[in-house]
């Protein structure tokens, strides 16, 4: 496995599924990883700390925190999930006040962590960035896998990944020079207590038969924010089980 030994790296939303185990998995590989999500205390000795990633102040207040204990951020990563009650409605339903909310909690939030991490790696001269995509920030649903459920695949989700695609590429662009990387990794559906029939229809498309867990998506993790990665970037890294290739 790839060594992350002594790296500060910041993950947001560290609470969440896979979140937790980004964590425990750059732990493994010797790294000091902070959760930095909604929920957290302030106890970077323990490796939390609470960040809002809509608020710039709240940004502004981890990031000086982390450099005034560790003296560098050698790794960020964006993966909290910020999103309205109102999550899931069908396309027709959306409101026009909650896809805005969304894409300003969650593409904007994330926008607002590149541009401030990304500042301070570029003044270290080095740093790695990884921004969460998804499958559907590159290929379009299948809702045929939703039949006979409650569930769909929310617009907002499509628009906010695709453009996190994007946007990532602009940042290792931009950001090249000054020897920081950005990249993308876009998990496939993970399996999380979804209704048989769902689980069913998925894993009979995906070619490996099956929905992924988050010990499938973290070693990626690692990987990109490891020394290892060092000429990679701009890379949208998917991690799917072969579902985007068919």
């Amino acid at each position: 496995m790839f060594n992350l030994k002594d790296k500060i790296i910041i993950v947001t939303g560290g609470s969440g599924l896979l979140g937790q185990t980004f964590i425990n998995a750059i732990k493994e590989q010797d790294g000091i990883a902070i959760n930095a999500d909604i929920t957290s205390d302030k106890n970077l000795e323990k490796g939390t700390y609470k960040l809002d990633i809509t608020s710039s102040d709240s940004i502004d207040e981890l990031l000086e925190a982390v450099l005034q204990r560790y003296g560098t951020i050698d790794g960020w990563v964006n993966n909290a999930y910020p999103r309205t009650k109102d999550w899931g409605l069908k396309f027709e339903d959306i409101p026009l006040a909650s896809w805005q909310q969304n894409v300003d909690m969650h593409l904007n939030g994330y926008f607002l962590c590149c541009q401030k991490a990304l500042e301070k790696m570029k003044l270290q001269k080095d740093g790695s960035l990884i921004n969460i995509a998804s499958i559907y920030g590159v290929v379009g649903p299948d809702f045929t896998i939703y039949e006979g459920t409650e569930m769909t695949m929310p617009a907002a989700y499509a628009a906010i990944k695709g453009g996190l695609v994007n946007l990532t590429r602009y940042l290792a662009a931009y950001y090249g020079p000054s020897s920081v990387r950005a990249n993308c990794l876009s998990p496939g559906g993970i399996w999380d207590n979804q209704p048989d029939s769902f689980v069913e229809a998925y894993s009979k498309k995906v070619p490996l038969k099956r929905m992924g867990t988050p010990e499938d998506i973290a070693p990626s993790i690692v990987y990109l924010l490891s020394d290892e990665a060092k000429y990679v970037t701009g890379h949208n890294l998917i991690v799917d089980g072969g579902w985007s290739i068919i």
